[in-house]
C-alpha cells in the first residue's frame, strides 16, 4: 500500500506523517507538492494523506484556499473514484471545504488554540480505518484552534444513521460524554463520507507512532487501514 501526502504552503506535519509512515510503520510515501495534479502512480488501494499545518497561513478560513489548489482538483477526483484520502487536523478541515466530507470546523469553544494528549474511542466496524479497534481506547494528541466538529441537526442524524461516525473523545476508560476539548457537537473527533473512504480527524496519530515518544496508539489507525486495504 502507498500512501502520498500533499505539501502545502503552511503545511507543518508532513514530515511528521513521512517519518510515522515511513519509518514507524515501513510503508512506501510518495510526497505530493501542492502545485502537481499527477496522482496516476496510485491506485484505490492506496491512501491521500493531507497533513496537518496551517495551508495557506489560514487564511479566510482553514483550509479554504488549499481546497483550490491543483492537486486538490486531483484528490477529490481520486476519493470520487474510490481512492481513499486522509485529513489530518488541517486536512479535515480542506476536505470539508472541498465538500469531500459534510460540516465544517469552527473556533474552539474556548476561544484558545489547545495543545495536548486526549482520549478517543471508535463504535465504527465498517470503516477501515477503525474496524480493528473498535472499542478500544486511544490516546491520541491534538493540536488546533477551529478544531470543533459542527453540522446541522439533518446532518448529524445522517452520520449516525449512515455510521460515519469514526472517533469520539472520550476519557482514558473510554466514556463518552465526559471529555470534550474543543465543544464539538456530539464529542466527534473524525467522521466518514458515505463510500466510507474519505476519513477525516482533528487528533493526530501521526504523533503516536514512535515508542520514543512513549506512545504508539496512533499505529493502530494506521495499521487498521492497511489490514482493511
Amino acid at each position: 500500500m502507498k500512501f502520498g501526502i500533499v505539501v502545502f504552503p503552511g503545511s507543518n506535519c508532513d514530515r511528521d506523517m513521512q517519518h510515522a509512515l515511513e519509518q514507524d510503520l515501513k510503508q512506501e510515501v510518495i510526497m505530493l507538492w501542492h502545485k502537481d495534479k499527477d496522482l496516476s502512480m496510485f491506485s484505490k488501494e492506496d491512501c491521500i494523506v493531507l497533513p496537518g499545518g496551517f495551508s495557506y497561513g489560514d487564511y479566510l478560513r482553514c483550509g479554504a484556499l488549499a481546497r483550490f489548489s491543483p492537486m486538490m482538483e486531483s484528490v477529490i477526483e481520486f476519493a470520487n473514484q474510490g481512492g481513499k484520502v486522509l485529513g489530518v487536523c488541517n486536512g479535515f478541515q480542506i476536505l470539508c471545504e472541498a465538500g469531500l466530507l459534510p460540516g465544517a470546523l469552527l473556533q474552539n469553544d474556548h476561544q484558545k488554540f489547545i495543545c495536548k494528549n486526549t482520549y478517543i474511542i471508535s463504535e465504527n466496524t465498517a470503516a477501515s480505518i477503525s474496524k480493528d479497534i473498535v472499542n478500544t481506547t486511544l490516546q491520541i494528541p491534538i493540536a488546533h484552534g477551529e478544531g470543533r466538529y459542527y453540522a446541522s441537526a439533518e446532518i448529524i442524524q445522517q452520520l449516525e444513521k449512515n455510521n460515519q461516525i469514526i472517533f469520539k473523545y472520550c476519557d482514558k476508560n473510554g466514556n463518552v460524554g465526559v471529555e470534550n476539548p474543543n465543544g464539538t457537537t456530539d464529542f466527534i473527533a473524525g467522521i466518514c463520507n458515505e463510500n466510507r473512504n474519505v476519513f477525516g480527524m482533528m487528533p493526530h496519530p501521526e504523533r503516536a507512532c514512535s515508542s520514543i515518544l512513549g506512545n504508539i496508539d496512533g499505529q493502530k489507525i494506521f495499521r487498521s487501514i492497511i489490514n482493511n486495504n
